[in-house]
């Protein structure tokens, strides 16, 4: 039972979280240790929510879910875990993580629940009209990024970097909607009403506009962003986000996986060793130069 709700909570999918941690680094606080902390915190704080709305949606899908090829073994889709016994999970953590969010931060608190309604709206409904529910997955990545935000005093965040996650997530979102169209193929509209009305074609110049804009938008913060150093060494940080993409792009068209973006992030060693050398550029050039 606790092994099933673990798996149903999903702690393998917090690592998207990490994009709350975006505010601390790029406003160059990571050294502040109080403004650590707190994002830690909030980190644990929204994976709670998370999970909340993993248990909701599994609640909700476990029909769809049991006609898919991969998502039919999840606890309760295979009925290791009741209905019953997961929502009242479900109830706990909320009001654990809800009282905590509002110790922490009001302002992170109402950003939780809005990402908590904006899922269940989802569920129900906005995950079955057609390029609605890839901007509503989207926004489900700009909202950590701005929980991040809501919870250190921000001096030098750059308004650019919104944009970035923006058509970043409209990346994801459209690659994580082809894989599931092209895994199931004449089964997807029973799935997932919405995908009927996608083409593998139609998603694909999605992916490709959206990558080519998150690019371009990207290279544009390194020179233009007011936050900054003066030397303009980020620039140097834009062939590791091109390759990342591209890479990342021909794992979803090539290789039909995307499905999950947090497996290909977990899986795919280069796509890590990108991340990594990336994130030590911005850390060396942020607080070091």
């Amino acid at each position: 039972m606790i092994a099933s709700l673990i798996k149903t909570m999903r702690p393998k999918q917090w690592v998207k979280n990490i994009l709350i941690f975006a505010a601390l680094i790029f406003d160059r606080k990571l050294t502040n240790l109080p403004a650590f902390l707190h994002s830690l915190a909030g980190f644990v704080i929204f994976s709670l929510f998370a999970s909340v709305v993993y248990i909701i949606n599994d609640i909700t899908d476990i029909e769809a879910d049991q006609q898919h090829p991969q998502k039919c073994y999840r606890p309760i889709a295979a009925g290791k875990i009741s209905i019953q016994a997961a929502a009242v999970s479900a109830i706990i953590l909320l009001i654990i993580a809800t009282i905590s969010a509002f110790w922490l931060s009001p302002t992170f608190a109402i950003i939780n629940i809005c990402y908590l309604i904006l899922n269940i709206s989802y569920s129900k409904w906005l995950k079955h009209i057609l390029l609605v529910d890839i901007i509503t997955l989207a926004s489900f990545y700009v909202l950590r990024v701005v929980a991040g935000v809501a919870l250190i005093q921000i001096e030098r965040f750059s308004p650019w970097l919104y944009i970035v996650m923006t058509f970043l997530a409209l990346f994801i979102g459209a690659g994580k909607r082809r894989t599931e169209l092209f895994l199931l193929s004449d089964k997807a509209n029973t799935h997932r009403r919405t995908l009927e009305g996608y083409t593998l074609h139609f998603l694909d110049e999605i992916i490709t506009s959206t990558a080519s804009i998150t690019i371009i938008s990207y290279s544009l913060y390194t020179f233009f962003a007011p936050n900054l150093p003066e030397n303009n060494l980020m620039m140097l940080s834009i062939p590791f986000v091109v390759y990342s993409i591209y890479r990342y792009q021909f794992l979803v068209q090539a290789k039909n996986v995307g499905d999950a973006p947090e497996d290909v992030l977990l899986s795919d060693k280069p796509i890590q060793m990108a991340i990594i050398i990336y994130g030590l550029a911005v850390l060396t050039i942020f607080y070091i130069y």
